[in-house]
């Protein structure tokens, strides 16, 4: 027999019964009944019960056993009493009586149960996430993670990508985020960086003469934690390919990524229409360029309903050059209860409220009530009815001032708006890409301009569209929005030089530092660059939505904290005073 095991603890069933078998696993709980000792034993597999009375020869050392020593036993397989059958479980037919056992590893008193759903602070948890790990939700969770890596693997594969590695260690980048330096011992005085993405990299493999590229890449970004992004580092599937438009990429990645939602998705329905929404209507329909498009509402502008209206507040804001009222549309919402609810949450979110009106049954017809319908009249009222195509038992919302102020809040307020009112379905993914995004933004206090998106990105009209107005420039670039958070983000590239440094140009680069910065790509740019683009797709963020949590620990093996600190490896750590030196580095002490 086996030294450990001759089966798992999810193996067994009554075609066992009577074999002697040996099992290995972990005590996942113990329960004494009137001198029989009861054992739920527990492996990455399963679980299997075993017992053990006075008759047995190890009777002594299993009643020392605790919760989560790792222990070895032999035993004889017997069928459960009918009535004791637990059809929940594949073992549950069975028990184990113990003949033999060994303690292959004894557990002090533990900082965090792993039986049961009792809460813990994430900082224990993150602190002991061994224990953590053997949660069975986190089980289920990280091998969910290997499964979906494995099949986006076999698929890309099996569509004609070869996946191939480019560096963890090479020179800073400017791509949108803090880099992680590295200082070079060899060369005192300069540093590598860990690379945010492979996307200089992927870039030059297309101008090698690989026709198609996919890696499961790791990239490294020092930025502010949220729920759903890691501080420190994430994976990524990121593809590139050569002689591609915007929609050859889209072609390509859909039929993967949709697969793996029909697959992993648990029996949710996944959309196959994926629409495509330029990013300036996503802005003004959903407050946000990442819509959960599970919620039908869709905002509208309804600035000409309220210029020069009785509504002095929002008549005086139109006024203004750049402002707009935009509305929220809230079906089922017409309620004075759920208005006022809603004008609170706006108050606690910064904003000085939200007007309404909401439309009711007064026996005679149809009745407009709220603030809002008094000041502007029946008349006003109606046509704001009408254009967002409202009923009795209906309200509307409203928000005014520079889109840019309020978009944000508007977004939320249409999120809690569906979540409220039972409109948004959760059983359900829903895709949209977001195309058009415009290039370059202007700084209002200074007037500059600079890229507001990737700067590597093919202008829309090419050389052209970069001899107009910058602002009006858009590029070939596009996220993938799925339930209100952003899968995949790619472009087609700029693969012509001429056009690279005109645009780098317009937000303040001269040729010499686009030379200096990116100078492996402008030389390579030299050489017969084809057309190409791509795109990259979160893993973390993919299996966080397939196992349904908001938050994007649960589906990392060893997460940082809030604070981007590891506190089971005590990461970061002061290094000692031998190592500052033989990088020639000195640390200077916060004041």
């Amino acid at each position: 027999m086996h030294a450990y095991r001759s089966h798992t603890c999810a193996d067994l069933n009554a075609s066992h019964v009577g074999q002697t078998v040996r099992l290995s696993g972990w005590v996942h709980r113990v329960r004494d009944h009137g001198g029989v000792l009861f054992i739920d034993l527990r492996d990455h597999f399963g679980i299997t019960q075993v017992l053990c009375d006075p008759d047995s020869p190890v009777f002594n050392e299993v009643e020392k056993l605790r919760s989560e020593w790792c222990i070895r036993i032999d035993g004889e397989v017997k069928a459960r009493d009918e009535s004791l059958v637990n059809p929940k479980i594949p073992t549950g037919e069975i028990e184990v009586f113990i003949r033999d056992m060994e303690v292959l590893g004894a557990a002090s008193e533990l900082p965090l149960m792993v039986f049961g759903d009792q809460e813990y602070p994430e900082e224990t948890r993150l602190r002991y996430r061994y224990l953590d790990l053997r949660r069975e939700v986190m089980q289920r969770n990280m091998t969910l993670r290997s499964d979906v890596v494995a099949s986006i693997r076999k698929r890309m594969w099996e569509i004609g990508f070869r996946e191939y590695q480019t560096p963890i260690i090479t020179a800073s980048s400017p791509e949108g985020a803090r880099d992680f330096l590295v200082p070079s011992r060899l060369h005192p005085g300069k540093f590598y960086a860990l690379p945010q993405a492979p996307q200089q990299f992927k870039q030059l493999i297309m101008v090698s003469g690989f026709d198609k590229y996919f890696q499961i890449a790791p990239c490294f970004r020092d930025e502010d934690p949220r729920a759903d992004r890691s501080p420190t580092d994430f994976y990524q599937l990121d593809m590139e390919m050569s002689f591609v438009e915007q929609q050859d990429v889209f072609d390509t990645i859909q039929p993967v990524l949709q697969g793996i939602f029909e697959e992993f998705g648990g029996g949710r329905k996944v959309d196959t229409d994926w629409p495509q929404i330029s990013y300036r209507d996503a802005a003004l329909w959903y407050g946000t360029d990442k819509p959960d498009l599970r919620n039908p509402i869709k905002m509208q502008d309804v600035s000409e309903h309220f210029r020069g209206s009785g509504f002095a507040i929002f008549a005086k804001l139109l006024e203004q050059e750049g402002t707009q009222i935009r509305a929220i549309p809230a079906p089922t919402g017409g309620s004075r209860k759920f208005c006022d609810r809603m004008n609170a949450f706006a108050q606690k979110d910064g904003l000085p409220g939200m007007g309404y009106i909401f439309w009711r049954d007064q026996g005679e017809g149809m009745e407009a009530a709220g603030p809002l319908a008094k000041n502007i009249g029946p008349e006003r009222t109606e046509a704001i009815r009408q254009q967002l195509g409202l009923d009795v038992g209906d309200a509307a919302f409203f928000l005014g001032g520079k889109p840019a102020a309020f978009e944000k809040v508007a977004g939320k307020a249409r999120d809690v708006i569906g979540e409220e009112l039972g409109l948004t379905d959760k059983d359900r993914f829903a895709f949209a890409w977001i195309v058009d995004f415009p290039i370059y933004e202007k700084d209002e206090e200074t007037g500059e301009i600079d890229f507001e998106h990737n700067p590597f990105s093919m202008p829309q009209g090419g050389m052209e569209a970069l001899n107009g107005d910058p602002l009006d420039v858009l590029g070939y670039q596009y996220d993938l929005a799925c339930n209100g958070y952003e899968l995949v983000s790619g472009a087609i590239r700029n693969h012509k030089l001429e056009i690279m440094i005109k645009a780098f140009e317009i937000a303040g680069y001269d040729e010499a530092e686009v030379r200096k910065r990116f100078g492996g790509m402008v030389n390579a740019f030299q050489y017969g660059a084809p057309p190409h683009g791509g795109c990259a797709a979160g893993i973390d963020r993919i299996v966080m939505l397939l196992a349904d949590t908001v938050n994007i620990r649960e589906v990392i093996m060893f997460p940082m904290n809030q604070r981007a600190e590891d506190l089971m490896m005590n990461a970061p750590s002061d290094p000692t005073s031998d190592q500052l030196m033989e990088l020639g580095l000195r640390v200077i002490p916060q004041e």
